[in-house]
């Protein structure tokens, strides 16, 4: 059953991105192309995939949050590529090719992911047209705010900020655990809180999932630095020690390898916990986020 929710709503989201994508063979031939060469490679689609789904928990209609769910995974898409930058991580892989800069140039990677940012926007603002009544537009427009608020400079994009400003710095745990939050939590807690308030959940609701969400994120970017350093680049589709590259500060560098391991099923128990708490049929959920913070790749 978890496996064939998983690939249903895959589906649907595939199709939906390519319908949303640009035309091609138009002037913007060139960034067109890389965004699509981004978006359209495969990824797990895992934040969408939660989007849709806790909306189906809180009694929404999956189908109908599409235009949020695409615009996520527009958001997701473009964070990578911007971290794959010579001025980020100067990573030329990603999920085992070429990464967007080393494809088509510096130039037009930055441009691929500005583009898909704004045309995240755009994407989510199409939930408007299906809104039935003022309710459900007031939805869409708390939604939208969500988006914004959680990608931008007090959400993914600040994250991002301060672990730049680090680099090569040695970062205190609590600086750290903020640049974690923002960085990787930020869009998972958007996903979350995106699909419940489509489907209508009160404001205790919408807590609890920033809450799980913040502890999902959390373990997810652990895990995250623990592959760095135990991986492969084949297993991984990307370089491995590329933090030690970057000279970064990890949560493995600071609190050693065990350590990391141990805090990351302790804290995926916490984010597990606390879904319990929540009203509906939950076993799909636990499956996605244990396929998150337990992940090989």
């Amino acid at each position: 059953m978890t496996g064939e929710r998983l690939k249903q709503y895959q589906t649907m989201l595939e199709k939906k991105l390519e319908s949303y994508l640009p035309e091609e063979g138009t002037q913007q031939a060139d960034v067109a192309e890389a965004m699509r060469y981004s978006l359209l490679d495969g990824g797990k689609r895992i934040r969408p995939v939660l989007l849709m789904e806790f909306c189906r928990v809180c009694g929404g209609d999956p189908e109908k949050v599409l235009p949020f769910a695409c615009a996520v995974e527009m958001i997701h898409t473009y964070s990578l590529i911007h971290d794959d930058l010579p001025c980020m991580d100067d990573d030329m892989m990603r999920r085992g090719k070429a990464s967007t800069w080393a494809e088509y140039g510096e130039d037009i990677g930055v441009l691929a992911g500005d583009a898909l940012m704004m045309y995240a926007m755009e994407t989510a603002a199409k939930a408007f047209d299906a809104a039935q009544d003022q309710e459900e537009m007031a939805r869409v427009g708390q939604a939208m705010g969500i988006l914004a608020r959680k990608t931008g400079v007090y959400g993914m994009i600040g994250g991002q900020t301060v672990d730049v400003e680090l680099t090569g710095k040695l970062v205190p745990k609590e600086k750290l655990d903020f640049i974690y939050r923002l960085k990787t939590g930020a869009l998972l807690e958007a996903s979350l809180m995106i699909g419940a308030v489509l489907a209508g959940a009160d404001e205790e609701s919408l807590s609890a999932m920033e809450q799980i969400a913040a502890d999902v994120g959390f373990a997810f970017q652990i895990q995250d630095d623990i592959l760095d350093v135990t991986s492969t680049e084949e297993t991984l589709g990307k370089p491995v020690l590329s933090d030690e590259k970057n000279q970064k500060t990890t949560y493995v560098t600071l609190e050693g390898l065990e350590k990391a391991k141990d805090d990351v099923a302790r804290i995926s128990e916490r984010a597990k916990e606390r879904l319990m708490t929540l009203p509906g049929e939950k076993e799909f959920l636990g499956e996605i986020i244990a396929m998150l913070v337990d992940r090989e790749n």
